[in-house]
């Protein structure tokens, strides 16, 4: 028998999903919708002001940003024990895979939208900032979900499986291209309202010629919620495929986003080189499907065999070293990401994406 399987005669080797409570006091919520609340307060104060992000900059936020769930996930593991403090590292370990794929996509909009280098950081918060409220309705609607549905893990499992093979499908394909002209919600806008030829700093509507008219900025925003929907109906069951506590999802999920805005920065060159990431994240939704689909089955057919919390963290942790080691041996002989740095820096004429 595999080490990475328990079954119900081994009481040591408990699914953590059978436990449907929470660490999640009242209090425990609002200090921490207070605190990521505040960390975003700061964030806008420090994007307020438009500017290019330097390297440094951006190592500095996101050192910052790594040490809070870092130190917070200490603070489970001392106080609620190893088992949730694992559960909290593995969800969190995730969600930050999933959040480093979806850079992939961050970058295609704002180099579709042709977004100036100082404005960037400012539509990557704007998207963090609703990206964290849908996953906060989707935690709880999960959680209802699983409270009251007998069958909510095998339709978690198996909307991760069908993400699995979009990823995998994608990746065999080379496909990661995002058409701004297709995002229905761009197209509705542009039907009813003029845009401008131009970005206006970091205002979203102006004045012209008598009328009210959006810039190309709220154009890229809106897009950029338009993925914070397809993202969180992938990353929240991901979560729950590792607890079933509703605190550690949301906790989890909201760490990874804060990060998000300086690792663009600091990942900006580097993402070119992660070329078998799409890979890598594949299996590891294929692999948390399995497990979401083998605890329902558990529930059905006692004999069926679960996937405990710490075999799970030793799976993702090898995937993600084996696809880096082999995203950076395929690349070694390239220029550190200079394709994607030209793709980048080529910003098409705004006027074209505003017609």
């Amino acid at each position: 028998m595999s080490p990475a399987l328990s079954f119900p005669s081994t009481p040591a080797a408990a699914d953590p999903l059978d436990n449907l409570g929470t660490i999640g006091t009242p209090t425990l919520w609002a200090l921490t919708i207070g605190g990521i609340l505040a960390l975003l307060a700061v964030d806008f104060l420090v994007t307020r002001r438009p500017h290019a992000v330097g390297m440094r900059e951006a190592l500095g936020w996101s050192a910052f940003y790594i040490a809070i769930p870092v130190a917070f996930g200490a603070w489970v593991w001392g106080r609620h024990g190893s088992e949730l403090g694992v559960e909290y590292y593995t969800g969190y370990l995730v969600e930050k895979t999933l959040s480093i794929d979806n850079l992939f996509i961050f970058m295609l909009l704002l180099t579709g939208f042709a977004v100036p280098k100082a404005l960037q950081q400012r539509v990557l918060l704007v998207g963090i900032a609703g990206a964290l409220v849908l996953r906060g309705i989707l935690v709880a609607l999960g959680a209802t979900l699983i409270a009251t549905f007998s069958a909510a893990f095998l339709v978690f499992g198996l909307i991760l499986a069908v993400t699995a093979v979009k990823v995998l499908r994608d990746a065999l394909a080379d496909d990661h291209q995002v058409s701004t002209d297709d995002q229905p919600i761009v197209r509705l806008v542009r039907r009813f309202l003029p845009v401008t030829s131009d970005y206006r700093g970091s205002a979203m509507t102006v004045q012209e010629n008598g009328r009210r008219a959006v810039t190309p900025l709220l154009l890229v925003v809106l897009a950029m919620l338009g993925t914070d929907v397809i993202f969180a109906i992938d990353s929240v069951p991901a979560v729950y495929g590792i607890t079933g506590d509703p605190y550690l999802v949301f906790a989890t999920n909201a760490f990874a986003l804060l990060g998000l805005r300086a690792l663009y920065f600091v990942l900006e060159g580097a993402l070119s080189r992660l070329v078998h990431l799409s890979y890598g994240l594949a299996t590891i939704l294929f692999f948390i499907a399995t497990k979401l689909i083998l605890h329902w089955a558990h529930g059905v057919w006692a004999w069926v065999p679960t996937v405990p919390t710490l075999a799970s963290l030793g799976v993702i942790v090898a995937i993600l070293a084996t696809v880096t080691a082999t995203s950076l041996w395929a690349t070694r002989g390239s220029a550190g990401g200079a394709d994607r740095a030209d793709v980048t820096d080529r910003q098409p004429e705004t006027a074209e994406l505003c017609a």
